[in-house]
């Protein structure tokens, strides 16, 4: 019975976000932040955000993870708490420079690198163009090559305002999480809310990141990077998204041949926040078989 309880309180536990400490990091010209789950002294994993989004998309499974690892999760420029570029450098090249001197600064090695959506990008980018440094790449339910339809559609939303809202609390209530198609609780869609929030210098609160990181969003094909990948790499797939689909997954897999697949049930775009526990379990099943 007691083995029962401890294993219910273990899997309740998943839901609660972890705690963490904020921290800074100098690359180059631009302050940018991240969050510190702990534990220090163990390997560790650095998690990198999607698009318009930021750190805290990793909360509900570092807890899971900081047990045998250094948790790190950090806001691109611009967004969540990092510095904005201006004018505006969005591409996918400056951000994988901002890894490899957060990288450098922190003395990061042999580090598992998570990236999800626009992150997977960003962190394959980084491995391909940096080695040395990564010791396993997993890339999370990313568009490996946007299609120009969904890059035009990226851009036309991110050349108009953004809304604004009375409070935070309007924002909040009427945030959504794109693509909309998710099957994470509306409290989990609440807390990242929550961080998504910003009250700018007008008064007016609007969601927290620069709106021209889709206004200048670039047509980049991210599988010629792949050739370039040499450590373990694991791909993750939402069991309801269809980011990538067989077809993806074997033209990654002849540049990349020892790239790997899960995919996580009950989970659409957001697999994090989605299914937390079932994205760590299919994150610690990749890492024991390579240690």
């Amino acid at each position: 019975m007691h083995h029962h309880v401890s294993t219910t309180r273990a899997a309740a536990t998943t839901l609660a976000p972890a705690p963490y400490t904020d921290r800074h990091v100098r690359a180059g010209a631009l302050n940018l932040h991240y969050l510190d789950y702990g534990t220090a002294g163990r390997p560790v994993i650095l998690c990198v955000h999607g698009g318009a989004a930021h750190g805290h998309w990793f909360d509900f499974v570092a807890a899971d993870f900081r047990r045998d690892h250094h948790v790190l999760a950090i806001d691109q420029r611009g967004h969540g708490e990092s510095d904005w570029a201006d004018p505006p450098a969005y591409a996918y090249a400056d951000y994988a420079a901002d890894l490899d001197k957060a990288a450098r600064v922190l003395d990061l090695r042999d580090f598992t690198l998570i990236g999800h959506s626009m992150g997977g990008t960003v962190s394959t980018c980084y491995t391909a163009r940096y080695p040395g440094r990564v010791k396993r790449l997993i890339v999370v339910d990313t568009s490996i090559s946007l299609g120009e339809d969904r890059l035009a559609a990226m851009r036309e939303r991110g050349s108009r305002p953004g809304t604004d809202y009375a409070s935070r609390e309007e924002l909040i209530s009427r945030f959504q999480l794109r693509p909309g198609t998710t099957l994470a609780s509306p409290e989990v869609v609440r807390y990242v809310a929550g961080f998504s929030a910003k009250q700018f210098p007008d008064g007016a609160w609007r969601h927290r990141f620069d709106r021209r990181v889709y206004g200048t969003r670039e047509k980049f094909d991210g599988m010629p990077l792949w050739g370039d990948i040499k450590v373990p790499a694991l791909l993750v797939k939402g069991g309801r998204s269809e980011r990538i689909t067989p077809a993806i997954q074997a033209a990654v897999k002849a540049r990349c041949p020892q790239v790997e697949l899960a995919e996580v049930p009950d989970a659409d775009h957001h697999v994090t926040l989605d299914n937390p526990a079932g994205f760590a379990a299919a994150v610690r099943g990749f890492l024991q078989r390579h240690p």
